[in-house]
């Protein structure tokens, strides 16, 4: 009886275990770089919201992700933005190294970060 149970069960608890992927895997943010200058932060951040094509409509005056007033904290969600979008077409996070690659959630209060398997 226990061998005809690990017989049937077994395969199917490997297929279970090799197709699910692991967290990490699948959920990743692009976000500015503490350790970077403002004065960068601002060559990308200029870059992504212009040609880049991000959309930086929640970084504007009276929208949720305003606030904190900082190059930082908006160049953190424009970069995101751009990596969700383009992240499958080619698109990295790196803005001449002004960003980093993090595993979690950087969204606060109102302000949602995107993110797009």
């Amino acid at each position: 009886m226990s061998k005809f149970w690990l017989r049937i069960t077994l395969p199917v608890l490997l297929v279970i275990i090799s197709v699910t992927p692991k967290k990490s895997e699948l959920e990743q943010w692009c976000i500015a770089d503490e350790q970077t200058p403002d004065d960068e932060l601002q060559m990308g951040l200029d870059w992504v919201c212009g040609k880049g094509g991000a959309n930086c409509s929640m970084i504007q005056l009276d929208k949720p992700c305003y606030l904190p007033n900082t190059v930082k904290a908006h160049a953190s969600y424009a970069f995101n933005d751009y990596f969700q979008k383009f992240k499958h077409k080619g698109g990295s996070c790196y803005f001449r190294g002004a960003a980093i690659i993090t595993e979690l959630d950087p969204s606060y209060n109102s302000c949602r970060y995107e993110f797009i398997d």
